[in-house]
């Protein structure tokens, strides 16, 4: 009788099968809708999209609002890099004023602005002539005027009787030198030499001497500084910076 009632015991107390354990265990994680579980309507699933677009849109408005000042620092002047008229010194324009047939030197303070960069202030030079015969001057410079005399370049070669020109030699970027003896201008770099006019006369240059835009604004005479592509014959700007 003994041994009977420690079999039924025994029984009694053996584990469930693994089903028995996977049923009670899906049981007791199974959930039980509470009072405050939200039921999944349409009305709540297109709750629930409104509030994600608007998420969407709101974000796509704040980007927006932080891009435009962000691109809008990236974008250089719009007049950043252009030609500015500089005045010349004043004692080197009356001397080019009371000259005869030579070229005076006239410095000029040149500002200029390249994109991003701040203004920025350098010392150079121009050449200055007296022009007295406009027409030969134009037959001389023949890579300046069209056969019946009209300017080349968009702005006016001759202004005021005078002729300005760029101290950058237009075979590789050097600055030249004039030569009062013999009048003329040379290269030292590689021996290009130029005559009073600036007509190319000898050397390795494939053009003369580059004229710059000049004029008189409140009685002070103003140039613009122009940098023109070098070793080729025509004139092709590259900066208005030194």
């Amino acid at each position: 009788m003994l041994g009977t009632k420690r079999l039924v015991v025994a029984a009694a107390e053996k584990p469930p099968y693994k089903s028995e354990w996977r049923r009670r265990e899906l049981s007791s994680h199974a959930h039980v809708p509470g009072a405050n579980d939200e039921v999944e309507t349409p009305e709540v699933i297109s709750r629930r999209q409104w509030m994600a677009n608007a998420t969407i849109a709101i974000s796509g408005v704040i980007g927006l609002t932080l891009a435009i000042p962000i691109v809008g620092s990236l974008v250089p002047d719009v007049g950043a890099g252009g030609a500015t008229w500089t005045p010349l010194d004043e004692n080197g324009w009356k001397q080019l004023q009371s000259a005869t047939d030579k070229a005076v030197r006239i410095d000029i303070n040149l500002k200029s602005k390249d994109a991003y960069l701040p203004e920025q202030s350098s010392p150079q030079s121009v050449w200055g002539i007296k022009v007295k015969d406009p027409q030969k001057f134009s037959r001389d410079r023949s890579d300046l005027f069209t056969p019946a005399g009209k300017d080349m370049l968009p702005y006016p070669i001759v202004t005021l009787g005078f002729v300005l020109f760029s101290p950058i030699c237009p075979h590789l970027g050097c600055y030249y030198n004039y030569n009062a003896a013999a009048n003329k201008f040379q290269c030292p770099c590689h021996g290009s030499q130029f005559d009073q006019n600036g007509s190319h006369i000898a050397g390795p240059a494939a053009r003369g001497l580059d004229p710059l835009p000049l004029r008189e604004q409140s009685g002070i005479a103003q140039c613009e500084w122009i940098r023109y592509a070098p070793t080729i014959p025509n004139r092709l700007v590259v900066s208005y910076t030194a």
